[in-house]
């Protein structure tokens, strides 16, 4: 294990690649995630519960496609590799239907033609994200064989990532300002904010999708698949689920990601809250920015938490904390509604907002280092190495988990009479409390209970370095 640990196998030029790889792929994501709702409510005059439920069963039905993506990566021969050719495929697709989900069509006045129109193009879509998805997570666990360098280059690239996931709350305040007759750039108290036209919508899309698209097509160009093994029969989703069943880790991953899902809740009505709390939807950048930092500060840490510690005991650490750090802002956010212009309240709402932030190392890094420590497992205990499965069914679960705490998100968003007081101009406290609540203690509480999977989760410490030099030694 000594020897595997000090073998370095990656340079700067190809971490680079790879993080603004992620960067540009998860800007394209935290678009839809962040805006697709507020344009289908807005401009289509869509109902958000209905659109909420539209995405969800378009996340169910795109599903299909994880396994047979997976099933495609791990039997590919190309020469450009079997992860990069995907990531290939999957651009021109990406690119175009991320800006056809925010056409403004003409025929928005007819619900049910405007809804199905609406599940279309995102399942489209979402098949689309996801032959990019699978291939783009599943090669961090073949970039190298040291799986000190990987912990160390997965939390390199997932900082960017998180990073890249925010990126629409700066793309939309530029877009903004060269988009006649646009929204104000922010909003002050005692101005009515003026909401985003159809035209910065499909703007901020393309502009994105077009920057996402160059950074994303850097992994397949710059990085190279240094754990190669032969190619694997047709796998059916039968043998996908035989795969998770005997690979019981992984299962525990999953099964701890499902129970956390209310952790996707706060980006998917992030610029709703924004409104809310803020006063304007393009101050979205000042909730997201403040959350992203605590974000990167966390993911920075996570390698030495989990040297520290290990990836078990690193989770549940971070999952308590995030647990009440949620609880506390709720506590801050719920004051500092009836008493706006208290200075210690306000910087107390703002150092919460920080501190919640600093939790999410466990959702967006753990999972995936533990996939790739699963994948060892799996090929220790079988002979077999099934990335593409392994991550096909990780990225379907972030998939579906995203649009569950979504559609939560907007369920909470629409009771909360969020768009009958956006037409009065005017959000009441009631409204306030109902929509923070969703963005930070339903999401706390989900945290802590997916803690409980984990304390059966042992691939680490001796068990971990066993498998690696095994598996090390069987390839030479």
């Amino acid at each position: 294990m000594e020897d595997i640990t000090k073998v370095k196998h990656l340079n700067f030029k190809e971490i680079a690649a790879y993080s603004l790889g992620l960067f540009g792929f998860q800007a394209i994501v935290g678009l839809l995630n962040s805006y697709q709702a507020e344009f289908d409510g807005s401009i289509l005059g869509a109902n958000v519960i209905v659109v909420a439920i539209l995405i969800l069963i378009a996340k169910i039905v795109s599903a299909v496609a994880d396994p047979i993506v997976g099933s495609m990566v791990d039997r590919s021969r190309s020469k450009l590799g079997k992860f990069k050719s995907m990531i290939v495929y999957s651009l021109v697709p990406l690119l175009i239907f991320s800006a056809v989900v925010f056409i403004d069509v003409p025929f928005k006045s007819n619900k049910p033609l405007t809804y199905v129109w609406i599940f279309v193009t995102y399942l489209i879509w979402s098949i689309a994200m996801t032959m990019g998805d699978v291939p783009s997570q599943g090669i961090a666990a073949a970039l190298t064989p040291n799986p000190t360098e990987r912990t160390n280059v997965v939390s390199i690239s997932n900082t960017f990532k998180q990073i890249g996931f925010s990126a629409c709350v700066v793309i939309v305040p530029i877009v903004c300002l060269i988009v006649p007759g646009g929204s104000q750039v922010f909003g002050f108290e005692g101005d009515t904010d003026t909401p985003m036209i159809a035209g910065e919508y499909f703007w901020v899309a393309v502009l994105t999708a077009l920057l996402g698209c160059v950074l994303f097509a850097l992994i397949p160009i710059v990085n190279k698949e240094r754990v190669v093994t032969e190619p694997t029969e047709k796998i059916g989703a039968k043998d996908m689920l035989a795969a998770l069943k005997n690979n019981k880790p992984l299962m525990l991953v999953i099964v701890s990601y499902f129970l956390g899902f209310g952790r996707q809740m706060a980006m998917g009505i992030q610029v709703q809250a924004a409104n809310v709390l803020l006063g304007s939807q393009n101050l979205v950048a000042v909730l997201g920015i403040v959350t992203a930092i605590g974000s990167m500060i966390s993911m920075a840490l996570c390698p030495m938490l989990i040297k520290k510690l290990d990836e078990r005991k690193a989770y549940i650490l971070l999952s308590v904390y995030g647990f009440a750090a949620s609880v506390f802002s709720f506590v801050i956010g719920y004051f500092w509604f009836k008493n706006p212009e208290n200075t210690v309240l306000t910087v107390l709402f703002y150092v919460s907002l920080f501190l919640i932030g600093l939790q999410f190392g466990a959702v967006t890094l753990m999972p995936m280092i533990m996939t790739a420590d699963c994948v060892d497992y799996y090929e220790y205990e079988s002979g077999k190495r099934m990335e593409g499965a392994a991550y096909s069914i990780l990225t379907l679960t972030i998939k579906v988990c995203l649009a569950l705490g979504t559609a939560l998100g907007l369920i909470f968003v629409q009771l909360s009479g969020y768009y009958e007081a956006l037409e009065v101009g005017e959000f009441t406290t009631h409204t306030k409390n109902i929509i923070f609540f969703a963005y930070t203690a339903m999401p706390g509480i989900l945290a802590l209970l997916s803690i409980f999977p984990m304390f059966k989760y042992d691939i680490v410490g001796e068990k971990k370095a066993q498998i690696s030099s095994a598996l090390a030694e069987r390839r030479k």
